[in-house]
């Protein structure tokens, strides 16, 4: 049997420094999720399918969590800023590997584009039809659903897009924001409708007090880069928890698509090989940026902040850590109730929490100890020869985001109206 005292403090047991590292890795994984779950879906539903999950999954969970970012940070607005501040903070534009700019014309008017775009260089080599589908399918009601959340005004449109023309093109695209109460607004898709339902969306994390130093919210000026260890600790574990969340969102989107394209078995297939892509990549890169050991007691933290098993108040469970590691999961709470990827391992699937074990060191897998209606329990062990890296997590390693490396730009400064 699992024994032990649960390691417990999730994010608030980290230190500031580290959770200031840790923030940007988990917007990075949350774009992740897409490079994990659209080849398989390909396969399934062909370049046209897959578009549709895509513009689905987004269209239903950036609102929501658009919404609860602002709310979180104090940034509560209904104008240009408020919209950049919320991309800042949005797993669908991680910092650097997205490389938003931004101009601010006046509180209706703005421009954004992409120095860098890591979602083209992942796509840019299958072609221009795949791009297209990206830049253009995709981007028009994705882009707009995002500013919505903060005005139902709105509208993102292209200045330039790839398809690059000529091909090394600089920046990579360019947008426009106008905020104009001509515009009607659209209709609200049924998907977003029903993952407004949610747990997840209802959810109350942890609240951020003013205590110690740091900014406790973003509610100043629109900066042109946010350096996360300029904020404090409380704040910067509930940005954590809050992106963690999102992860949760954007996976339930696409769980929702995918289940009006085909039966119930084969849409829990699908999502369950996107968390087994995204669960390795994932715990690979929070260990290397803590730098944490290949050790029970390094796998320990990474189960605690992992967005698989995270925020600890919408995933109910204890991770165990004596002389061996063992995780909990419990068949109860907001995870359990929205269907969420806990609710995807099971005594027959423990495949997403091998890619999570494996990510830390491949000599890690899980062993069942029980499985009841109550609780998943699982033991880690250590063999003696690593494992092959699963199709999964190989696919999702496509990615260059997989091996991205964020560096220090120094202090940003506030964006002013031009």
């Amino acid at each position: 049997m699992v024994t032990g005292v649960d390691t417990g403090g999730s994010f608030a047991a980290l230190s500031r420094t580290a959770l200031a590292v840790l923030v940007p890795e988990l917007l990075l994984c949350g774009q992740l999720i897409d490079r994990s779950g659209m080849a398989h879906l390909i396969s399934a539903f062909g370049r046209e399918g897959m578009a549709e999950v895509a513009i689905e999954e987004w269209q239903a969970s950036s609102p929501w969590y658009t919404r609860r970012m602002q709310r979180a940070l104090k940034f509560e607005g209904d104008d240009v800023v408020t919209i950049f501040k919320g991309m800042q903070l949005d797993i669908g534009a991680p910092p650097q590997f997205m490389d938003f700019r931004y101009r601010v014309h006046d509180r209706d008017h703005g421009e954004f584009w992409l120095d860098h775009c890591g979602a083209l260089m992942d796509v840019e080599p299958l072609g221009d039809a795949y791009v297209t589908a990206m830049c253009h399918d995709i981007e028009d009601p994705t882009f707009d659903a995002t500013a919505l959340a903060t005005n139902p005004h709105a509208r993102v449109r292209p200045i330039h897009r790839p398809p690059r023309a000529p091909a090394d093109r600089h920046p990579h695209c360019a947008w426009t924001v106008t905020i104009d109460s001509s515009y009607d607004p659209p209709a609200v898709e049924p998907h977003t409708e029903a993952l407004g339902r949610t747990a997840a969306v209802a959810l109350e994390l942890s609240p951020i007090d003013h205590d110690g130093e740091g900014r406790h919210d973003y509610s100043g000026p629109l900066l042109a880069d946010l350096r996360f260890d300029e904020f404090s600790k409380p704040a910067l574990v509930r940005i954590a928890e809050e992106v963690c969340l999102q992860h949760h969102l954007l996976a339930l989107g696409f769980l929702m698509s995918v289940r009006k394209r085909t039966d119930e078995q084969s849409a829990i297939e699908l999502t369950r090989k996107q968390l087994t892509g995204i669960a390795g990549i994932t715990s690979e890169r929070i260990r290397t940026a803590l730098g944490l050991p290949r050790s029970f007691a390094g796998l320990s933290v990474v189960l605690d902040v992992h967005p698989m098993l995270a925020p600890d108040r919408y995933v109910d469970r204890v991770i165990c850590f004596d002389d061996a590691l063992g995780l909990r999961i419990n068949r109860r709470g907001g995870a359990f109730d929205d269907g969420s990827w806990p609710t995807l391992i099971d005594a027959e699937h423990l495949g997403p929490l091998d890619a999570l074990v494996r990510g830390v060191d491949p000599h890690f897998t899980t062993r069942l100890v029980s499985a009841t209606d109550e609780a998943l329990v699982v033991e880690v062990f250590r063999d003696e020869s690593p494992a092959k890296e699963c199709d999964e997590v190989a696919i999702t390693r496509f990615s260059t985001g997989s091996s991205f490396v964020f560096e220090d730009r120094g202090i940003p400064l506030p964006l002013t109206v031009v």
